[in-house]
């Protein structure tokens, strides 16, 4: 990530409204892949997001500062290298999924998504 991006998430203020957190979920949204665990992360901010839902407390707080934390510190991902063996770790809960590719102990790529209420009433197996 750019210094001027990661200078504009440490001095991100505090969101006051819907908008300013829709702003800030955004632009950590789009580096969702690079961030260990996102959805699980995120999901205090999110579920703010519904229908007059927006009240904002100690945990969303304590969310949102580990969330800026998280940006700042990404970890770099590697490049793969396709003759090398990859290792695959899946996570799943009854909230969402997630997955971490590594390679020679060095994360290649993140996947984390939270389930939506729909889904999450689904049976595991089919």
């Amino acid at each position: 990530m750019e210094s001027s991006k990661i200078q504009a998430i440490i001095q991100w203020p505090t969101p006051k409204n819907m908008k300013q957190l829709r702003g800030f979920l955004g632009l950590t949204g789009y580096y969702r892949r690079f961030i260990q665990a996102y959805a699980r992360l995120a999901a205090p901010l999110t579920k703010l997001l519904k229908k007059d839902g927006y009240l904002w407390t100690d945990v969303t707080e304590t969310t949102f500062s580990k969330l800026k934390e998280a940006m700042i510190l990404a970890l770099v991902l590697g490049l793969p290298d396709f003759v090398q063996p990859f290792i695959l770790e899946t996570d799943a809960s009854g909230v969402g999924i997630g997955a971490v590719l590594h390679q020679n102990g060095h994360p290649i790529a993140y996947f984390s998504k939270k389930l939506a209420p729909r889904t999450q009433k689904k049976s595991a197996y089919f």
